[in-house]
C-alpha cells in the first residue's frame, strides 16, 4: 500500500460534502418510481418500456459501484467520487432534456454509474475521520440510504406535480453538481491506496453476471418463474459467476479478493444486506400503489401520487432517525445487537402491514416502525463491513455490499410483483391477498435477516482480524524495504 499524505481539511466539511452526495444519490434512486405512469404518458410509450427507467438505473449502477469502488481503493477515493458525481450531474441533465424514452433510459444507464458515491463516502469517512466519529458517521451516512430513497417517493409527486416530470432529474444535477465541486475543492486525497492495475477480464464478467441476473429477475414475472427463458437466463448468470470467481482466484490482482469475501465478518454482512434489501426495495416499492388503489376494490385509499408519498412519509423520517440513534445504541450494546433489534423491527411492521392495513393511522403507524427498523440495520451493516476488512479494501467491499442490497432489492421487486400479480380482480386491479401474501412473506424476509445477523462476529473481532490481515499485506514490503537498506 502506498501512502499520500492528506491535505488539511476539517472533518466536519469533509462529512457535510459526503452527507449531501449521499443523500442526492439516494434521492435519485427512487424519485421516479412513483411517477412511472406520468413517464409513460409525457414520452408516449408503453408500461414496459417505462419500466426500464428504473431498471436501466439499477443494472448500472449494479455493473459500476463494485468497479469504481475497487478502482477508488488503487487510485484514489476523492477521485472516483467526483468522477461519480459528475455521472450524476450529466446523467440528470440529459434526462431532463431527453427527447425520446431511449434517451431517457440512455440518460439512467450514465446515472447508474453514480451508485459508487455510497461505497467511496464509506472508505473516504475511514480514511478522514478520527475513529471516535467512523461508527457514528457511517451510521448517519448510511440511513440516508432509506431515508432518501424514501423523500425520493414521497417528493416525486409534488415536483412533477408542481414543476413537470424534468425536474426528477434537474434537481438532483444542481445538487450533484454542487457536491462534485466541493468533493474536488474539500475532499483530501486518499492517505491509503491498495497497489495494481485493475484486472479487465474479472471485471467485464462480474458486469456480465451482475447484468444477466437481474435482467432475469426484473423480468421473472413476465416471463413466468419456471419459464425456459428465466431459467436459461439464470443458468448463464451462474456460469458469468463461475467464471468470474476462477479468474479472480488466477489474476495477479484481483478485482474482488476472493479471500476477502470469505471473511466471516464479510459474507454474514452481506448475507443481511441482500435480505434486507429484499424486504427494503419491494417493500418502497409496493406500498405506493397499495395506497393509491381505489377503495373500490376492497381496499387501499385511492390516494393520489402526492397523498400517498405523504402516507409513507413516517417511513422515510423513522429511518433518518434510526441513523442518529444508532451509533451512540451500537456503542452500548454492539452494532450486531442494532442490526439483529433493526430486522425484528421491519419484520413486525410487515408482519402488522400484513393483517392491518385498513386505516391511515394504522398505515403510518406500521410504516414508521417498519422505517425505524430498516433504518437501524443500514445504519450499522456498513461500519460491520468496514470494521470487517483492511483499510485499502474498504471501497470494495463496501462496494459488493452495495451491490449485493441491490441484487436483493431486484429478487424481492420481482417476488413482490409475481405475488401481487397472482391474483386479479374482475376490474383489473390485483386482489387484496396478493399484497396480504406479499406484506407477509417480507416480514418473513426481515425475520430470517435477524437470524442471518447471529452469525455476525462481534465488532472487536472483526476488526482485530481485519488488522492481522493489513499487516500480513505490509510485511513483504517492509522486509523488503530494511534489506535494501542493509545491502547499502
Amino acid at each position: 500500500m502506498r501512502r499520500v499524505r492528506p491535505q488539511r481539511t476539517p472533518s466536519w466539511l469533509i462529512f457535510a460534502v459526503l452527507a449531501v452526495a449521499a443523500a442526492s444519490f439516494a434521492l435519485m434512486q427512487s424519485m421516479t418510481v412513483p411517477v412511472l405512469p406520468r413517464i409513460e404518458t409525457e414520452m408516449q410509450t408503453d408500461q414496459a418500456t417505462a419500466t426500464w427507467v428504473l431498471t436501466a438505473y439499477l443494472l448500472s449502477a449494479s455493473v459500476f459501484t463494485p468497479i469504481l469502488g475497487r478502482i477508488g481503493d488503487a487510485v484514489g477515493k476523492e477521485r472516483l467520487l467526483v468522477v461519480a458525481l459528475l455521472a450524476l450531474c450529466s446523467g440528470s441533465i440529459i434526462a431532463a432534456l431527453a427527447p425520446s424514452i431511449g434517451v431517457l433510459i440512455g440518460a439512467r444507464v450514465v446515472q447508474g454509474i453514480g451508485g459508487a458515491v455510497m461505497p467511496l463516502a464509506f472508505g473516504i469517512i475511514r480514511d478522514e475521520l478520527p475513529p471516535r466519529r467512523v461508527t457514528a458517521a457511517l451510521s448517519v451516512v448510511s440511513s440516508l440510504t432509506s431515508f432518501g430513497f424514501g423523500i425520493g417517493i414521497v417528493l416525486g409527486g409534488p415536483l412533477v406535480d408542481l414543476l413537470g416530470y424534468p425536474w426528477l432529474f434537474w434537481l438532483p444535477a444542481i445538487v450533484t453538481g454542487a457536491a462534485a465541486v466541493a468533493a474536488l475543492l474539500f475532499i483530501p486525497a486518499s492517505p491509503v491506496r491498495t497497489r495494481g492495475r485493475v484486472s479487465l477480464l474479472p471485471a467485464v464478467l462480474l458486469a456480465g453476471f451482475l447484468v444477466t441476473l437481474l435482467f432475469s429477475l426484473s423480468r421473472a414475472p413476465e416471463w413466468g418463474w419456471t419459464s425456459r427463458t428465466f431459467l436459461a437466463g439464470v443458468c448463464a448468470a451462474a456460469l458469468l459467476a463461475a467464471g468470474w470467481i476462477a479468474t479472480e482466484h488466477r489474476v495477479a490482482t484481483p478485482l474482488v479478493d476472493m479471500r476477502m469475501m470469505r471473511r466471516r465478518g464479510v459474507w454474514t454482512t452481506n448475507l443481511v444486506a441482500l435480505l434486507v434489501g429484499v424486504g427494503m426495495y419491494a417493500s418502497f416499492g409496493f406500498l405506493p400503489q397499495f395506497i393509491q388503489t381505489p377503495s373500490s376494490a376492497g381496499y387501499g385509499f385511492g390516494a393520489t401520487v402526492t397523498e400517498s408519498g405523504l402516507l409513507i412519509l413516517p417511513m422515510a423520517c423513522a429511518s433518518f432517525v434510526a441513523g442518529l440513534i444508532a451509533a451512540p445504541t451500537a456503542a452500548r450494546v454492539g452494532a450486531k445487537a442494532v442490526v439483529i433489534t433493526g430486522c425484528l423491527l421491519a419484520a413486525a411492521g410487515m408482519l402488522l402491514m400484513a393483517v392491518t392495513h385498513d386505516g391511515v393511522l394504522a398505515v403510518m403507524i406500521v410504516n414508521a416502525l417498519s422505517g425505524l427498523g430498516v433504518g437501524l440495520a443500514f445504519a450499522c451493516l456498513a461500519g460491520l463491513i468496514i470494521d470487517a476488512v483492511p483499510a485499502g479494501q474498504s471501497g470494495i467491499a463496501s462496494g459488493m455490499n452495495a451491490n449485493i442490497r441491490t441484487i436483493g432489492g431486484s429478487i424481492g421487486t420481482a417476488v413482490m410483483s409475481s405475488i401481487v400479480a397472482a391474483q386479479v380482480l374482475p376490474s383489473g386491479l390485483p386482489a387484496e391477498v396478493g399484497y396480504t401474501r406479499g406484506f407477509l412473506l417480507l416480514g418473513v424476509v426481515f425475520g430470517l435477516a435477524a437470524l442471518a445477523g447471529l452469525s455476525i462476529p462481534g465488532r472487536n473481532r472483526a476488526r482485530n482480524a481485519a488488522a492481522d490481515e493489513a499487516t500480513v499485506a505490509v510485511i513483504p514490503s517492509v522486509v523488503a524495504r530494511e534489506s535494501v537498506v542493509s545491502r547499502q
